[in-house]
């Protein structure tokens, strides 16, 4: 039997300890063709969205996917994203959460796929990273690349956890 990845349990207890705290949990995403976000807030291949209860509707973390309905620009969207798409869940108001490692080049086979997905650099985040599939040698620390186009306000900060 093949062991199922921690990522998605770190990814509700990171959510559920923002909700407890009275914070805002947000989720860095790198998105490709299996990921149903709006295109237009894309930014470099990424997209950063409020999961928080008031910003959700029908919000279902579970194994695989992230699924909800949320509004951008006042438009209901059905919003989808797997689980290895998830770069991070961190509190907007603080910055703390925790960072994963994203390689989505085992899914990326067909070049249709590839041509449709924007250019990703890899991203340097100051967070605890975890690996999706359970390896001898833990990654060092990732994160979600800064946004220059976004406004200030919107800037995620990630901070290091020791």
């Amino acid at each position: 039997m093949q062991e199922i990845s921690t990522k998605p349990y770190f990814m509700r207890a990171i959510y559920e300890w923002c909700t407890d705290n009275g914070f805002t949990p947000y989720m860095a995403v790198k998105v490709n063709h299996a990921a149903r976000v709006p295109m237009e807030f894309v930014r470099n291949g990424e997209i950063v969205l409020n999961i928080s209860f008031g910003a959700t509707s029908g919000l279902k973390m579970d194994n695989d996917a992230v699924a909800f309905k949320a509004r951008f620009g006042g438009v209901s969207r059905d919003i989808y994203v797997p689980v290895e798409n998830v770069l991070a869940v961190y509190a907007s108001e603080n910055g703390q959460g925790m960072a994963f490692e994203v390689d989505l080049t085992e899914t990326e086979t067909s070049p249709e796929a590839e041509a449709s997905v924007p250019e990703i650099g890899k991203p340097a985040l100051g967070l605890a990273a975890v690996t999706s599939k359970p390896t001898a040698v833990e990654t060092p620390v990732l994160a979600a690349e800064e946004k220059k186009s976004e406004k200030k306000s919107e800037k995620p900060s990630l901070k290091i956890i020791k």
